[in-house]
């Protein structure tokens, strides 16, 4: 049984319960981007289960009717078992994904994976354009001359601020240096692109930002948030016309997800609090 706290942030256990999830907030005009909670393997037999759950996945999802895609993560897929794995995985499931008509988000996780990450999604785009789509986190230095060389590819980039605790030498560690690459990188973005740009953020400034970018240059976007957060400002968003899509991960690894959030940053612990307090 998942706690209150947790419940908030997840969205069940199983299939089923991520379904109806994904239901009700259509019905509030949100999209929904499925995440299947499981990180971290080192185990091939692992990263291949977690592989055909998201093949099968697509399948519910396709049968079902609902406005939904799924996002999956390096790690969970085959990543620390090697690259190549991942890759192979990862291909899989856009190819399905593309027969579908569907469509497939990628995390970013920690900067050392993030070559082989971008290596990816640049080949795998090539061959089943705008079936894919990469997170980008503007936290790291190196982030602007990745979207340099990414924005031509066609595939969504959800840009974020970053939630990994990254060492000063790869990464801005102040709050404002982030915030204002962030808007660098959504500049670049809104004047190189005019499709797939995904605005990962819940910061009103940013999303407010977005929205003047894409009026000046005539790009189209959505706002990608996480489900427990801001739920109100994500219906309203909607309710104006702009496509909003809320992450929501499900599953039995709701624990570990949760207990690695905060290893990873202690303000992540900070920010889940606000969220559940409203603020």
């Amino acid at each position: 049984m998942i706690p209150p706290i947790a419940r908030r942030f997840v969205a069940g256990e199983s299939v089923p319960s991520a379904l109806d999830h994904a239901r009700a907030a259509n019905e509030d005009g949100v999209a929904v981007i499925l995440n299947l909670l499981g990180e971290h393997y080192d185990d091939p037999g692992d990263a291949r289960a977690d592989t055909d759950a998201y093949l099968q996945l697509l399948d519910d999802i396709a049968d079902s009717g609902l406005d939904a895609c799924v996002s999956v993560k390096p790690s969970q897929i085959g990543m620390d078992v090697s690259p190549d794995l991942f890759a192979e995985h990862y291909r899989e499931i856009v190819a399905r994904a593309d027969e579908l008509d569907a469509f497939v988000w990628c995390d970013m996780e920690d900067a050392d994976t993030t070559d082989d990450t971008l290596d990816a999604f640049e080949s795998i785009a090539a061959d089943y354009p705008w079936s894919v789509g990469q997170c980008i986190q503007s936290n790291l230095r190196r982030t602007a001359d990745d979207l340099d060389r990414l924005v031509d590819v066609p595939g969504k980039i959800r840009l974020v601020k970053g939630a990994y605790d990254e060492p000063s030498s790869i990464a801005y560690t102040d709050k404002a240096r982030v915030d204002e690459a962030y808007r660098d990188d959504l500049r670049l973005l809104f004047e190189r692109r005019d499709r797939g740009i995904a605005v990962g953020s819940h910061d009103p400034e940013m999303i407010s930002l977005a929205d003047r970018l894409a009026r000046e240059h005539g790009a189209d976007y959505e706002v990608q948030m996480l489900m427990g957060v801001r739920e109100d400002a994500q219906r309203d968003l909607a309710a104006q016309g702009i496509d909003v899509y809320q992450y929501a991960p499900y599953g039995d690894k709701w624990l570990s997800y949760f207990y690695r959030r905060v290893r990873e940053r202690k303000e992540n612990l900070t920010f889940a609090a606000r969220a559940v307090l409203g603020q």
